[in-house]
């Protein structure tokens, strides 16, 4: 068994590949963040679909993301099991926070095939809301919004609850990154702390 570290070290309870799939496929929401002009942080929640190892999302062109995205286009997605359209407690719990660059699509074939996939995902058992969906999305403003990641913040609900309950396996854990390793005993030797 592993043993029982600091609450304060968290980067050790990452997902697996096939569990971020998990999470990114069942979930239906996600948070888009982005910077305005003046250096605000701003954030808003979106369906969205996880295709090719990319997070896809639509707003309207005239939105004033869409031209802060346009200027900068580093963004960040947290994505959380809270989302998923069901509670299931055989999915990943925890959340994911990705930071990206966006792309924008407005080809009619990226609209097609996203705008059934998402409408198909946030109405699995109803053709009609299907449909309905797919034409409130149709619109001559709408704009797609791919983001693809480059780095993933994870924390895994389900390793961190069994590792504080000392039943996780060492090998479930993940390597301890540097804002838990250097950073945090930094600020433990500047309270005067011991290092951990």
């Amino acid at each position: 068994m592993a043993q029982t570290l600091d609450h304060e070290i968290v980067s050790i309870y990452p997902f697996t590949d096939a569990e971020v799939d998990q999470m990114m496929d069942n979930s239906v929401e996600c948070v888009l963040m982005w910077g305005t002009k003046d250096g605000w942080p701003v954030g808003v929640t979106h369906a969205y679909v996880w295709h090719d190892g990319k997070i896809w999302i639509t707003f309207a062109s005239h939105r004033h993301r869409a031209s802060a995205i346009r200027r900068d286009n580093r963004v960040s997605v947290n994505v959380s099991s809270k989302g998923y359209a069901v509670p299931n407690d055989e999915l990943p719990q925890g959340a994911i926070t990705f930071k990206g660059t966006g792309e924008f699509f407005d080809d009619d074939e990226t609209k097609h095939w996203f705008y059934t996939a998402l409408s198909q995902k946030l109405n699995p058992d109803s053709a009609e809301g299907e449909q309905f969906f797919y034409n409130l999305l149709d619109s001559p403003l709408r704009t797609i919004l791919a983001v693809t990641p480059v780095k993933k913040i994870m924390y895994n609900g389900k390793t961190a609850g069994a590792h504080m309950a000392g039943t996780a396996e060492e090998s479930d854990l993940g390597e301890r990154l540097e804002s838990d390793l250097e950073r945090m005993n930094k600020e433990r030797e500047r309270r005067g702390l011991d290092p951990r």
